[in-house]
């Protein structure tokens, strides 16, 4: 192999972004170096996201301008993901904008794909695995700060909602051993991370049975037949208290009792779920194939405030699915005002190809009325948050400082456990540290204050 030196960009997800790191290992073990820019680089890899056509096409409009520095610098391009396995034929052939196609169960084989590329082939492997994890690969990390970072939990996704194709292009859910992942977190807790956050496509589907593969939902007369999430959760908090946990994604049906008292019982796992609810009407849901109604959610959302009262909720929301009507939309709307979300994830439907939805529904809904549903609930969102936001003034928060922020280079910035950043004078502190913060302003989205050293009492006993 006569490459040495590559660059990787990442599109999309946080799960992208941790298997760029999974990939830079295994590059780095074969003797390449990252390079800073994508002009200086030999091999040039996107990982890539096909949950949505406009990922795909952003993606798309990348490589065309890569066709001209590869044309200058003789350099190797590759796609590495979901966008990788859909797309194989059109990207290497048709179109020819790249050397290398790689899926996500395939970064072992890069090494050799790079070789077939030097030599003139067009290289190719995206078969997808039902056990492979990279469990047994140390990451290099691409986050900078050197404060927070990402560990895989689990690969693929077995829920099959009818408008995602996720288990078409990342495969099989299997679950990672779980000892791997707490001595994962240990290690950067010992080079100074402060913060993990468990990925995975459905975070509360995890079940470790000794071989990875989920035989079945754990059940609470079994709990010494496997590991799940809440006791995975709980594996990686007594680690340190000083390190921060957080995960994403949960998914409602899955999202047990277990998983919100574990939660509450250590203060270093964050007061923050991401819960993707999609739409608001159970009609809807059910063409969806999600596997809950808008009443179960409803639920699910008490059992948290139960648990937790501080606990920050965000979501995902798709506006114009397949026989979405006016009446549906009104529901989400509905359902958002009873919920109030701290943050959201808004989409107009884009039909996917391969997925249920295309197969069985047709997309029906109007491009004028799904650009004017998701504004609705766009403005909508944007007044809770804003809400949310200015309901934490005048408290004072714990902040994990990740870095400078990005407006001054006079002040700190992080987030506090319910992922809010936080920005505040730098004064005396450092990168890392944890800090209290009395919110004092606000923007819509950020809050402004001042740390504080908080007096404590002791009484004579």
């Amino acid at each position: 192999m006569n490459k040495k030196t590559f660059y990787i960009e990442s599109y999309g997800c946080q799960m992208n972004v941790s298997d760029s790191e999974i990939v830079s290992a295994i590059l780095t073990e074969k003797g390449l170096k990252p390079a800073n820019t994508a002009e200086d680089a030999d091999l040039i890899l996107l990982n890539t996201c096909a949950i949505r056509d406009n990922a795909e096409q952003k993606i798309r409009y990348r490589l065309k301008e890569l066709k001209h520095i590869k044309s200058q610098t003789k350099s190797l391009v590759g796609v590495l993901g979901c966008m990788a396995e859909r797309l194989k034929n059109q990207l290497l052939e048709e179109e020819q904008l790249v050397d290398i196609v790689a899926g996500p169960d395939a970064y072992r084989s890069l090494p050799d794909l790079i070789e077939e590329a030097e030599d003139g082939k067009k290289a190719v492997n995206v078969l997808l695995s039902k056990e492979e994890t990279y469990a047994d690969i140390a990451p290099v990390r691409l986050n900078s700060n050197g404060v927070t970072a990402f560990i895989s939990i689990m690969r693929g996704c077995d829920n099959m909602c009818s408008f995602c194709v996720v288990p078409f292009t990342r495969g099989r859910e299997r679950s990672r051993n779980p000892y791997s992942i707490v001595n994962e977190a240990k290690q950067l807790f010992e080079n100074n991370y402060r913060e993990v956050t468990l990925l995975g496509q459905n975070v509360d589907s995890y079940y470790w049975n000794g071989d990875g593969l989920k035989k079945e939902v754990l059940k609470s007369s079994d709990k010494n037949t496997g590991i799940n999430f809440a006791q995975l959760l709980e594996m990686v908090a007594q680690i340190s208290p000083e390190l921060r946990i957080r995960f994403s994604t949960s998914h409602p049906k899955d999202m047990t009792d277990e998983v919100l008292k574990t939660m509450a019982k250590y203060p270093n796992i964050c007061k923050y779920i991401h819960l993707p609810i999609q739409s608001g009407s159970s009609e809807v849901l059910k063409r969806m194939n999600r596997g809950y109604t808008a009443e179960w959610y409803l639920e699910r959302i008490d059992a948290i405030r139960h648990y937790m009262p501080d606990c920050a909720i965000s979501t995902d929301i798709i506006a114009g699915f397949c026989g979405e009507t006016e009446k549906d939309h009104e529901q989400t709307l509905a359902i958002m005002e009873k919920v109030k979300f701290d943050f959201a994830y808004m989409f107009m439907y884009s039909e996917r190809p391969k997925t249920l939805a295309e197969r069985k529904y047709k997309d029906d809904v109007p491009e004028e009325i799904k650009k004017r549903r998701l504004n609705e609930i766009i403005e909508l969102q944007q007044k809770h948050s804003a809400e949310k936001v200015k309901a934490q003034l005048n408290k004072i928060h714990e902040v994990l400082i990740e870095g400078e922020s990005r407006k001054s280079s006079e002040m700190w910035m992080g987030r506090n456990s319910q992922n809010v950043v936080v920005v505040f004078p730098k004064k005396h502190h450092q990168k890392g540290e944890y800090v209290k913060v009395l919110a004092t302003n606000c923007t819509s989205t950020t809050l402004i204050g001042e740390s504080i050293v908080e007096e404590t009492n002791f009484v004579a006993q």
